[in-house]
C-alpha cells in the first residue's frame, strides 16, 4: 500500500509539473504579443511605450529559459505575481477566495453522498419496482435541470415565500457562525442537487453489477441475511466507482460554480475568474488556471488512495 500511495504521489507531482509547463507554454504559443494583447481595446491600438513597460513587468525580454525557470520558481514558492488591476498579491487573493468555493463544494458533496448512496442502493435492490423508477426519475429531473434554475427557485421559496434564509451574500464563519451556515445553505444545495443526481444514478449501477458477482452469490447460498451482505460485501465494493466519479465531480466544480457564485453572491474563486478574465488580467487568470489544474490532480490522488484502501487488491494491480 505504501508503494502504491508513493507511485500515484509521484504520479501526481509530475503532473503538476506538466499543467506549470503548459500553462507557460500557451503563453508564448500565443499569437502576438502578450503584452499588446493584453492592453489592447478594441481597434485602439495600445500606446507602444505602454506595451514595452508592461513587456519588461512580464519579464517578456527575458530568454525563454529564464523565464521558464522564474515562471516554476514562483509556483513553488507560491508566488503568482500582483494583478494588473489593484497591484494585489494573485496568490493571496486566491487563498481568501478558493477555501469559500470549497466549503460549498465540500457541504454539496457530503449532502449528495449521504442522500445518493443510500436512494441508489434502494434503487438497485428493487430494480425495476415503484421505488427504482420514481428515484431514477426524480435523479434525470435532477440531472437535467441548470443550476440557475434551481438556485433561483430555492431563493424564489426559502428566502421571498418563506423568509427563512437570506437570498445570498457572504458572512465569514468567525463573525457570525449561524448566518454563515444559513448563507451557505442554498448554495451547497442547488450545488448538491446536480451531484446528488449522479451519485444516485452512479450507485444504482454499481451496486446492481455487485449483486451479480459470484462471491455475492456465494454468500446467499452461505445463508448470510440481504443486510449484511449489503453491508459487508455490496456497499462497500461499489463506492469504489461512485468515489471516483464524485472526485472527478469535484474536481470540475472548483471552476464550475459560476453561476451559482453570481445567484447567491457568493465570493468565490469561480467568479474571480470570471471577472480576471473579463479584465484580461493576466497573472489572475494564470494564478487560478493553475490552483485549480493541481487542486484536480489532488483531488484524484486521493481518490486513488481511497479506492486502494477499499479495495487493496487496486494497489496489488496498479504498483
Amino acid at each position: 500500500m505504501l508503494r502504491y500511495i508513493a507511485y500515484r504521489s509521484l504520479v501526481a507531482v509530475f503532473l503538476v509539473w506538466v499543467v506549470v509547463t503548459a500553462v507557460f507554454l500557451l503563453l508564448h504559443l500565443i499569437p502576438g504579443d502578450p503584452a499588446e494583447l493584453l492592453l489592447s481595446q478594441g481597434s485602439i491600438a495600445p500606446d507602444p511605450q505602454a506595451v514595452a513597460a508592461l513587456r519588461e513587468r512580464m519579464g517578456l525580454n527575458d530568454p525563454l529559459w529564464r523565464q521558464y525557470l522564474d515562471h516554476l520558481g514562483g509556483v513553488l514558492t507560491g508566488d503568482l505575481g500582483t494583478s494588473f488591476r489593484d497591484g494585489a498579491s494573485v496568490a493571496g487573493q486566491i487563498a481568501q477566495r478558493l477555501p469559500r468555493t470549497l466549503e460549498v463544494i465540500a457541504a454539496a458533496a457530503l449532502i449528495a453522498t449521504a442522500l445518493g448512496v443510500p436512494l441508489g442502493t434502494i434503487a438497485a435492490i428493487r430494480a425495476g419496482g415503484r421505488a427504482d423508477g420514481v428515484i431514477s426519475f426524480a435523479a434525470s429531473a435532477a440531472l437535467s435541470t441548470p443550476v440557475f434554475v434551481v438556485g433561483s427557485v430555492i431563493i424564489l421559496i426559502f428566502a421571498q415565500q418563506l423568509q427563512i434564509l437570506p437570498a445570498g451574500g457572504y458572512v465569514a464563519f468567525t463573525e457570525d457562525p449561524v448566518q454563515h451556515i444559513k448563507l451557505l445553505l442554498m448554495p451547497a444545495v442547488t450545488v448538491a442537487l446536480t451531484l446528488w443526481a449522479v451519485v444516485t444514478r452512479m450507485s444504482r449501477a454499481s451496486v446492481l453489477e455487485v449483486l451479480q458477482r459470484d462471491y455475492v452469490r456465494t454468500a446467499r447460498a452461505k445463508g448470510l441475511s440481504r443486510r449484511p451482505i449489503l453491508r459487508r460485501h455490496v456497499v462497500r465494493n461499489a463506492l469504489i466507482p461512485v468515489l471516483t466519479v464524485l472526485g472527478l465531480e469535484m474536481g470540475t466544480l472548483i471552476g464550475g460554480t459560476v453561476l451559482v457564485e453570481f445567484v447567491f453572491n457568493w465570493p468565490g474563486l469561480s467568479g474571480y475568474l470570471v471577472a480576471a478574465v473579463d479584465a484580461r488580467d493576466y497573472p489572475e487568470v494564470v494564478g487560478i488556471v493553475m490552483t485549480i489544474s493541481i487542486l484536480f490532480v489532488f483531488l484524484n490522488l486521493v481518490v486513488d488512495v481511497v479506492n486502494a484502501l477499499l479495495d487493496p487488491r487496486i494497489s496489488l494491480v496498479k504498483s
